[in-house]
C-alpha cells in the first residue's frame, strides 16, 4: 500500500507521522507533481491555506490529473482545507479571493466559519463506526459544512452538526484528524476504504490476466 500526501503546503509532516506507524515509513509518499500521483494507492489532502493550496495545485499541473484519479476511484482523505478543495459548492466569505474547488464532494462549505486562528478549539466528535470514546476533533480556522447533497452522507458530527462527510471512496473532514494523536480515524480510512479498493484492483487485474491467457490459448 502506497499512501500519498499532497505536499504542496499545510499539515504534511503531521499526516506523515500519523500514517507511518500504520503503513510503514517507506509506504508514505509525498506528492508534488503529476508523476508522483501515478504511483499512490490513496491520497491525503491536508489542512492548510486553501487559496494557497488551490494556486499551487494549478501551478504544479496537478488539478486535472488529481480530478481524473479521484473520479477513477482513488481513495482520498481530506482534512480542513482539503475538504474545501474537494467541495462541489463553496459559499463566499466576502474576504477576497476564493479557492477553486475540484468539485468531487457533494457538499456546500464556507471557509473559516468557526472563527479565526485564536478561536481554535478541540471538541469531541462522534464518527460513524468508530468505537470507544469520541474522537478529539481539532478545529483550526475550520470550514463549516452548510449542506450535504444526495451524493454524500454525514459520517462525523459535533453534537448535531456535520463535521465529516463521505462520498464513496472520498472522505472530507472539517477538523484536523492528524493533530489529535489518535490513530483511529486514519486507521479506519485505510481499512474501510483503501484496503477494499486494493483488493478490488487485484481481483480485476487477475481477471484480466486470465482473460488474456484464455484468449492466447485459443489462438
Amino acid at each position: 500500500m502506497k499512501v500519498g500526501i499532497l505536499a504542496l503546503q499545510g499539515d504534511v509532516p503531521e499526516h506523515r507521522r500519523a500514517l507511518e506507524p500504520l503503513v510503514g515509513a517507506g509506504s508514505v509518499l509525498l506528492v508534488h507533481h503529476p508523476k508522483d500521483l501515478e504511483v499512490v494507492d490513496a491520497l491525503v489532502l491536508p489542512g492548510g491555506e486553501s487559496t494557497t493550496l488551490s494556486r499551487l495545485i494549478d501551478d504544479s499541473g496537478l488539478r486535472q490529473p488529481l480530478a481524473a484519479r479521484i473520479e477513477a476511484g482513488l481513495p482520498v482523505l481530506a482534512t480542513c482545507a482539503g475538504l474545501i478543495l474537494l467541495s462541489r459548492r463553496l459559499e463566499g466569505t466576502g474576504s477576497g479571493r476564493e479557492p477553486s474547488p475540484i468539485g468531487v464532494l457533494d457538499v456546500t462549505v464556507r471557509r473559516n466559519d468557526f472563527g479565526r486562528q485564536k478561536e481554535s478549539f478541540e471538541a469531541p466528535v462522534t464518527v460513524d463506526g468508530l468505537s470507544g470514546r469520541p474522537f478529539p476533533g481539532v478545529f483550526i480556522r475550520a470550514p463549516r459544512i452548510l449542506s450535504v447533497g444526495p451524493g454524500a452522507r454525514t459520517i462525523a458530527r459535533m453534537g448535531s452538526e456535520p463535521v465529516g462527510v463521505r462520498s464513496g471512496h472520498v472522505w472530507g473532514l472539517t477538523f484536523h484528524s492528524e493533530l489529535s494523536a489518535d490513530p483511529r480515524l486514519h486507521r479506519r480510512f485505510l481499512s474501510e476504504v483503501v484496503e477494499p479498493a486494493q483488493r478490488s484492483k487485484a481481483r480485476a487485474s487477475t481477471t484480466t490476466k486470465r482473460t488474456r491467457a484464455t484468449a492466447t490459448a485459443r489462438r
